[in-house]
Parts: structure tokens; sequence; C-alpha cells
């Protein structure tokens, strides 16, 4: 009979030093960034320092706990104490503070906690820990007991939450197709009952090792007896040194005089063209590199082979870097979209950014607006020069920079960016850097100062639009009482939101704002509650928008500037889908604005006129004519609806935009039809057989039917508007290139995979006439997807049962 084995190691033996990273807080009374301490105890003695740590709420509750690790912000924090150092009885005080209401540099107690580091059978804890806060508000706790029924549900996400963190360590068998199926029911069930959950979780992600570690006293004679004692290759992650040979050898003889006669003939012609046409993310074989170095001069009238060229030089081989350096200034000047790729993580040389930068320089400010999202984010890969205590900033900060200076709506927009950024990573000093660089330049000038002081009343304001969020959020009462609430502060002279200086609004610089309208605000039926707020202009028009406290925006952004670039690609094409991009700034890792639609939702429309989209449309906007061609409906209303159903069921495939309803797909009264609520993003999608992109039977009855030639225009609309945006695939690769390493949720999520997934949905390997095909079969799928519809009603019935 097999005997049983048991493999673990003693504790004893693993030096490693004892890690955690804090992930996220869980907990359905949380408004805001709460701040834990944690110290380690042994008996009542200290074994550590205390270390301080600023934690995020859960960004999404339909996250499972053992995903949260992929969007924590926080780095691993060492407690100066290896695993054979720990006793038996090492344990963790934690305490939990929120920020006050009153006081914004104030926090207040929530509660604390003891949390052992070897479980009852002394295995050291290892993955993520679902660590419990315990509050000292019992009168509450009594005052919201929860029913037998209630109580039920919480007991079991625990239990569940626990068989996944075995599932996590391998202690429970994975089987791919079953834990998929498992793990989307879970997300639903936890989605549900996760709001009964009243006691605050801290996740915090403990060392992982690949065996389990049992306590065991430490042998000082033994200390340095180290657990990892394995051989490897240490030259594993260097070239093999016969392909460097090789590449010496064929290049050394290429470096003469006579390449710079070499004329390919036409076989290689073809070769080089098709080497090309490679997208941004393709790598290069050892044999096409040789080729294009080969050819290097012959390639430097074709502005689209310099980014070729570049990944093709040995960085390494100092002769060979220069002479590469020495070819830029006479090679053809390169477009804007292959210099943004010249600043993406695959280039380091200095020089060579330094020449992106130069190609930048002969963009427009609206030009420029469209890419500084981007921008701002290849500021991470710059390498500065100088001393390490005063580094020269980068030719890229420099430019950005200087054109903030010189035009006010880009530095609007570059200060929001920067701002964003440094209350995300407080400790990453490179973008406060550019924001004291940024400062300072405005210093130099009276319209400098001007703008400065304005960017500093703006952040003024935002500060107080956030309090006066919190300050809803946290007031006790029904949605009715809470918009009453906000129309007694905004009233309120005190507070001087009726009337103020006039002010850019840093949502849309070129609106002077001039005050609040308190009568028309009032706080949306979500669970973060929203704020709409009309703002008075200057020129005698309001401005409504939604501030938002508890969302991170940034990822929905990121969505609206593409989705604004590409409107402009198409209008360039002569192709105008009547899109309308709302506006989107995030002012803060939680919070932010959103520039309000007035609309109805396609839920709504079809409750309301039973069931038709061609009722709403005919409604505001009857064809005075009586063309029955049209529906009865006026021919620019349709025209509009037609067009922009095209524009965005494209660009939200392309986006890989996920959980689409039929509340987050909105219509204005003159037939703009567009998409709201950018939560998954890149493929990700909460619902199980969703199409890859959304086109209702609804919507298209709005058009008159299958049969409609309406229908049959909006076709061609999609076929054109694919087609068109191909051709400027590149460009977006490389914006996307640049975002990978933003803290952007669904990027975080992969983000090794992140521009291969926007290249594979524009189908590149295909020709145009297969690409049409392969989007007309797309249309017909989408369509007629069964389960798409099946969801949308269980979804109305949900949002039903909660009103």
């Amino acid at each position: 009979m097999d005997k049983l084995v048991f493999s673990y190691c003693p504790s004893s033996k693993v030096n490693a030093k004892f890690l955690i990273k804090l992930c996220f807080f869980e907990w359905k009374d949380a408004l805001d960034t709460h701040m834990c301490t944690f110290q380690l105890f042994s008996n009542s003695e200290p074994l550590s320092l205390v270390q301080r740590f600023f934690v995020s709420k859960t960004p999404n509750k339909s996250v499972l706990p053992t995903e949260l690790p992929r969007f924590a912000r926080n780095d691993w924090v060492n407690f100066e104490i290896s695993v054979a150092e720990l006793p038996a009885n090492s344990y963790f005080l934690i305490s939990m503070w929120k920020p006050s209401l009153h006081d914004e540099i104030k926090y207040e107690f929530v509660g604390t906690t003891r949390y052992a580091l070897f479980d009852e059978n002394k295995l050291l804890r290892q993955g993520l820990q679902k660590i419990p806060i315990y509050t000292l508000n019992d009168k509450s706790t009594k005052d919201n007991a929860l029913t037998s029924t209630e109580s039920g549900k919480v007991h079991e996400i625990e239990r569940l939450d626990q068989l996944l963190f075995k599932l996590q360590l391998g202690d429970i068998p994975s089987t791919a197709w079953l834990d998929e199926l498992s793990l989307t029911t879970l997300k639903a069930y936890r989605s549900s009952y996760i709001p009964l959950v009243r006691t605050p979780y801290l996740y915090v992600e403990f060392l992982q090792f690949s065996f389990p570690v049992l306590y065991q006293n430490l042998n000082y004679e033994n200390m340095y007896t180290s657990v990892f004692s394995s051989s490897f290759d240490l030259e594993s992650n260097f070239d093999s040194p016969a392909e460097l040979k090789h590449r010496r050898l064929v290049r050394s003889q290429r470096n003469g005089p006579l390449d710079r006669d070499l004329k390919p003939n036409s076989k290689i012609r073809k070769e080089l063209e098709n080497i090309m046409s490679y997208p941004p993310s393709d790598d290069l074989s050892l044999e096409e590199k040789d080729l294009i170095w080969k050819f290097r001069y012959y390639l430097t009238r074709n502005k689209k082979a310099m980014t070729k060229f570049l990944k093709s030089v040995m960085w390494s081989d100092n002769t060979e870097v220069n002479q590469a350096l020495s070819l830029l200034d006479s090679w053809t000047q390169i477009d804007i979209d292959d210099a943004l790729e010249l600043l993406s993580p695959s280039f380091k040389n200095p020089t060579v950014r330094a020449y992106a930068v130069s190609r930048l320089e002969t963009a427009s400010n609206e030009e420029l607006s469209l890419y500084l999202l981007q921008l701002v984010q290849a500021l991470r890969y710059d390498i500065s020069a100088g001393a390490k205590e005063n580094p020269k900033p980068s030719p890229l900060a420099s430019f950005l920079v200087s054109r903030a200076v010189s035009s006010p709506s880009i530095g609007n927009d570059l200060y929001w960016y920067l701002v964003v950024e440094i209350q995300d990573e407080p400790s990453n000093k490179l973008f406060s850097s550019v924001m004291f660089l940024l400062q300072q330049e405005l210093s130099k000038s009276s319209e400098g100062r001007a703008i400065r002081e304005t960017l500093a009343t703006q952040a003024k304001f935002i500060e107080k639009l956030l309090r006066l969020s919190k300050s809803v959020q946290a007031y006790r009462g029904t949605r009715i009482k809470k918009i009453e609430y906000l129309k007694s502060v905004l009233v309120d002279p005190k507070h001087h939101f009726i009337n103020f200086t006039p002010l850019p609004l840093p949502l849309d610089p070129t609106v002077n704002i001039i005050g609040i309208i308190p009568e028309a605000c009032t706080v949306f039926k979500s669970t973060m509650q929203p704020l709409r707020l009309i703002f008075r202009c200057e020129n005698d028009t309001s401005y409504p928008i939604i501030f938002k406290n508890g969302d991170d925006l940034r990822q929905d952004q990121l969505v609206i500037q593409i989705l604004t670039l590409m409107d402009q690609l198409l209008k360039k094409e002569k192709l105008d889908l009547h899109l309308k991009p709302y506006r989107i700034l995030a002012t803060g890792p939680t919070h932010g604005a959103v520039q309000f639609v007035p609309s109805k939702t396609l839920a709504s429309i079809l409750a309301e006129y039973r069931g038709s989209v061609l009722a709403y449309l005919r409604e505001h906007n009857p064809d005075n004519d009586n063309n029955t061609n049209t529906y009865g409906i006026h021919p620019k209303a349709m025209d509009n609806y037609i067009r922009s159903c095209a524009g965005y069921c494209v660009i939200t495939y392309l986006l890989g935009v996920g959980d689409r309803h039929l509340d987050n797909l909105l219509i204005t009264e003159d037939g703009h039809f567009f998409h709201a609520d950018f939560g998954y993003i890149l493929g990700r999608d909460p619902k199980l057989f969703s199409p890859a992109m959304k086109l209702s039977k609804e919507m298209v009855e709005g058009m008159g039917g299958y049969n409609s030639p309406f229908y049959q225009q909006f076709k061609s609309y999609c076929y054109t508007t694919f087609t068109a945006l191909r051709k400027s695939s590149n460009l977006i690769l490389n914006l996307f290139s640049l975002m990978v390493d933003a803290n952007i949720p669904d990027i975080k999520f992969d983000k090794d995979k992140v521009v291969y997934k926007v290249k594979e949905r524009f189908c590149l390997q295909m020709s145009e006439s297969d690409a049409i095909m392969y989007f007309e079969q797309l249309i017909t799928d989408s369509v007629s997807a069964l389960f798409p519809q099946i969801i949308d009603r269980m979804h109305n019935l949900a949002q039903y049962m909660r009103s």
C-alpha cells in the first residue's frame, strides 16, 4: 500500500523576508480611501515598527477576491524580519481609520483586529487573506440586525470565499471549463448579496511559496542554510554568443560605402514592403532585421520604415548604434503615429525619443490634445539626464510643459492628468517633477501666472464639490431627503455655490461657469449617489455635469478619448457619423466629472413607448411632410440615429466594450445614439456568451426592421467605418501600447495582452473584402444572438425589482 506523503518545509529553513501587499478593503459604508496601520507582535512584544498604508475600496463589487491582487496599487512591504525568525504566536495588530467628514486632515477610528501569521496547525498563512475588522459601533449593528435568511447569505459568501482561496493555492483541483462557469455564477451571487455584509474586510496578500511552511524553532547554528538551494543557468537571460558572432560578421561586411548604393531587386522589394506592413506590435525575426539593416540607406526614403529599422538595431553594439542614429536626420520625416511608437517602452535610447518629440512639435494643439493622455503616460519611459539630485527634464516633459504654457486648453488637461497620477502614485516622483516644472514655467510670465491662479482655483472648486458629494453620501435618509439636503447646501450663501467669479470648467475649459442652479440639481439613484449639477455660464447658457465620488473614471476617460480620436479620423475620410462624444475628466483616482447629455435609456424608451424606438423618434421629430418612407420621422433624426448606431457599434466592438444592456444604451431626442458606462473593455464581460458587438433587435426595429432600406444603409456605414479605421490601426495600437502601465483596471488585468487584444479585432491579417465579410457575419451573429436577449430581460426584471 502506498504511503501518504506530506511535503513541507520547516519555517526555520526559510530565510526569505516576510512580505505583505495591501490590496483593498470591502465595506458597504465606506466612501473613500481609508488608512490602516500594521505592526507585528509576539506575546505583546513588538517585532516591527508600525507601518501605515492608504487602502482603497474594492474597485467593483463583481470582482472576485482572488482577482483583487491584479488591481492592487500598493507595493510589497518588508517588515525587516525573515520567516525563520517569526515566533509561533506572532500576529499582526491592525487598525483602520476613515477620513473625517468634518475635517479633511483628520481621520476617525473605525476598528481593530489581531491576525495570527500561523494557523491552528502551525502552518504559515500564504496567498490572499480576508481579514475582518471589528468595529466599535455596536449600536448600529443592533439597529441593522440581519434576518436569518440574510445572515445565511452572508455565511455562504464567507464559505465560498474560503473555497476560492483554496482554489487559488492549489488545494482544490482546477478544471478550466467548470471553473469558468462556477466563477461566473459566484460573481453574480456576490454582486447580489455583498451589500448585506456589514463587517469591514481587508484583503491582504501574504508571500506565497510553492510548498507549505510548518513552524519549527530556529536553529541558529544553521541559520544561513537557505531553502532555495537550486542551480540555474547564469547565461539564460543572455543572447546566444554564436548568434551574436554571426550577426556581427554579417553586418560588418555591410558597413562599408557600398551599402549606400545597394538597391533591392523586385523579390526583395516585395519582401521589404511586406515587413513594413507589419503592425507595430509584431516582432521581427533575425533574418528580417538583417535584411532591413542591409538596405537601410535605400529605406531612408520610406517614412514608414524608420520604426522597423530602429527595431533591427543591436543596441548593445555602440558602433551600430552610432550608425543608426546618424541616419535619423537624413530619413524622410515620419508621421505622428510613428513618432508615438518611438515613445513606447520598446525604445529607450534618449536620442531616438528626442527625435520623436521633435516630430510631435509639428502637431497642432487640437491634434496634440487627442494624444495628450498617452503622452503623459509616455513620461514613465523617459530617462532623465543630469545628476540624480537635480535631474534635467526629458525632451518630452519640456515639450508638454511648453505647449501647456502657450495653450490654456492643453495646460488645463495636462494639469489634471498629472494631478490624478500624483494622487494615485504618491511615491512616484516623476509626475510631481513634471508638475513642478509646469508651475515653474507658468510663473515666468503674467499670462502664465494667470493660468496658474486659474488652475489653483479649479483645484479648490473640485475639493468643494468633493466635500459636497461626501456630505450627500453620508447624509442619512431617502433619495428625496438627500436631494433636499443637496439643494439646501447649494442655496446656503456661506458655501458660495450660487454665484462666484467666472471660472473655466475643468471638464471643458472653453466654458466659463459663474454659478450653480440649485433647483435643477439632483442626486442619481445609484450606489455611489452621483450628483447632477447644472452650471450657469457666462454666455447665459447652462452646462449640466455628473460629479461622481467613489468611482475611478480613468477607464471611461480612455474610451471616450479613443472614441473622439476615431471620430476625427473618420471625418478626415469624409465620413461623419454624428457621434458627438461627451466629455469625461477624472479629477482624482476615485472621483471625476462627466458631461451630462439629456437622453433616455433604451430600456426606458421601450417601457414608455410600448417597445418602439420609432414611436420615441416620431414623437420628438415628426415629419411635417408626412413622408411614409421615413415612418413619419424627420429625415435628419433618422439619419442621426442610423449613423450614430453604426459608429458606436463598430467602435465599441474594436475596443471590446462589455457589459452592454438596455440601461447603458441611450438615445437623445434628436436621434443621436450613444453608449455610457465603460466598466468592462478589451473583451472582458461579466455576462456569459456575450456577442462581440451589441446590436439588439430593438435597435434594428428603430431603423424600420431587417428589410428596411435604413437597416441596409446602417450596415453599409458599418462596413465603411470598419475599413476606414483599419487604415489607422497603427495609430490606435501605438496609443494603447503607451497605456500598458497606466493604473486602469482592465489594462492592468492582463497588460501584456492589451495591444494584442485590440489588434485582433482589427483583423489585419485579412484583405479588405474578407474583413467586410467578417463584419457582415458579426452583425448577423449579434442580431440573432438569443442569450443577450435573455440577459436583457433578466436585467430589466432586476431593475424593476430594485425600484
